[in-house]
């Protein structure tokens, strides 16, 4: 680490916990951000901060008026810009030193695996059903951890799905591909902007924690989080032994 290295990630290394070792880590590792909107915003900002050396952003929409209130990595002046264009101006902003990839494009079954394959954590920071199951199974397949979370109206979920944690469920365990689904979107159910904020921050925190090679607190576990009343709770979920996605892996990746 340079000088100015040492002085810019100061206060993570002075976390007994953290140090030299793992900011290195953080440095020279890559995280892979699917959606620069409310839950990507905040999470890219804090990656960006944090040093992680290479982030993949990817997006396929732009950036409009109403997107303001809640994406905090866009700006009255890049209203009509791309949202992955906009967010690599933010990061470049806070942290110049770091290398982003943006893609303007929407994540799918076909261009994931070669994405998820390169990265060392994902964060799934979608807003609709078919692309985190997409990402889910991408991230199964290629045994990299997932780190998603959901956030409309009042009311935000998290989870982090570890494949190098024992017994540790996917995201299909909880939301079968098969079920029926109605996406709700911010756009016709409103969401209150710092709950994004929340949401998105606690993504950034799992992610940095897995890159640096601590332990993750949400493995296995799902958050829920009540902005309206302020209220928290987690819920402990474990691998479903019939999930389409990743039963059949876990079985082909056990010892005989």
């Amino acid at each position: 680490m340079t000088d100015t290295q040492l002085l810019r990630y100061a206060r993570h290394l002075l976390l007994n916990e953290w140090g030299v070792e793992a900011q290195e880590r953080v440095l020279g590792s890559h995280a892979l951000v699917i959606g620069a909107g409310g839950l990507g915003s905040p999470a890219l900002l804090y990656l960006a901060s944090a040093g992680v050396g290479h982030i993949t952003v990817v997006d396929p929409d732009t950036v409009e008026l109403s997107n303001l209130q809640r994406q905090i990595a866009h700006a009255d002046a890049r209203v009509g810009w791309s949202k992955v264009g906009s967010a690599q101006s933010a990061i470049h902003a806070l942290n110049p030193d770091l290398r982003v990839t943006a893609l303007h494009t929407r994540a799918d079954a076909q261009n994931l695996p070669q994405w998820v394959a390169h990265a060392q954590v994902v964060l799934d920071c979608s807003d609709n059903f078919r692309t985190r199951q997409a990402v889910n199974a991408a991230c199964v397949a290629a045994g990299k951890p997932l780190v998603w979370a959901a956030g409309v109206g009042w009311d935000a979920q998290a989870s982090v799905y570890d494949p190098a944690a024992a017994q540790c469920p996917c995201y299909a365990c909880l939301f079968p591909p098969e079920a029926p689904v109605q996406d709700t979107h911010c756009a016709t159910q409103g969401v209150f902007a710092p709950l994004v904020g929340i949401a998105g921050t606690l993504q950034a925190a799992e992610a940095l924690k897995l890159l640096a090679g601590l332990r993750s607190g949400l493995a296995g576990r799902l958050w829920l989080f009540d902005g309206q009343n302020c209220q928290t709770d987690q819920v402990g979920v474990q691998a479903s032994a019939n999930c389409p996605v990743c039963a059949p892996h876990r079985a082909s990746t056990a010892h005989p």
